[in-house]
Formats: structure tokens, C-alpha cells, sequence
């Protein structure tokens, strides 16, 4: 399996820096992974919807620890690389975004059964 796209949107914020949506082999996408700065560095959250409970669950994510981590290392990679096109001011600066989605159709899913 190979990810063939991947996309960052930055944000201004304290914890989260962006979003990512992957392309899987050319056919598949998922969108709205977070990135995250933790206590330990930058890490990626899956897409995820509020259950009625007012927990989440992830709509999509890695089986296994090695497939989750080859994943976050490559749109980590991604996301340092849009942030040094942002110092060498080759695109703008993230701003600061009240509704954090990365396509503009939110990227948490309310559920309604």
C-alpha cells in the first residue's frame, strides 16, 4: 500500500497545526486527519464523529501500531515540509480558523441513528 497524495492545510493554533487528507494507491482518500502537537511532538488523530454519548469513535484508522506509524510519519514529513514553505515564504502563514475542517464540510460527523 502506498499513500500517493497527501494534503495539509495548516492552522494557527496551539495544538492543532493542520489537517491532512491521504490518497491511498490513487483510489482511496480520507480526510480530515488532525495534526497535533503533544506533550511528545507532533502526532496525527484519526477522523473521528460525536456519538450521542458525547464520545468519539474514529470512522477510519490503522489496524496495527506499524501501519499507524509508517502513516504519521509520512504526513508529519508532509506537514514539516508545507511549514518550510511557509519560512521561506513560498505560501502564507496559517490563520487562526473558528471551524477547524480541512474541506469545508466539518470533519467530525454527528451521529443520527
Amino acid at each position: 500500500m502506498d499513500i500517493s497524495e497527501i494534503r495539509i492545510t495548516l492552522r494557527d493554533d496551539n495544538k492543532l497545526k493542520g489537517f491532512a487528507s491521504i490518497t491511498l494507491e490513487n483510489a482511496f482518500v480520507i480526510r480530515g486527519l488532525k495534526i497535533i502537537e503533544g506533550a511528545s511532538g507532533l502526532f496525527i488523530a484519526m477522523p473521528s464523529r460525536k456519538r450521542k454519548d458525547g464520545t468519539f469513535q474514529d470512522i477510519a484508522h490503522p489496524i496495527n501500531m506499524a501501519t499507524r506509524q509508517w502513516m504519521e510519519n509520512q504526513v508529519v514529513a508532509a506537514y514539516r515540509q508545507e511549514i518550510q514553505k511557509v519560512e521561506n515564504g513560498e505560501i502564507p502563514p496559517p490563520t487562526r480558523h473558528s471551524n477547524y475542517d480541512d474541506d469545508g464540510h466539518g470533519s467530525v460527523m454527528e451521529e443520527s441513528f
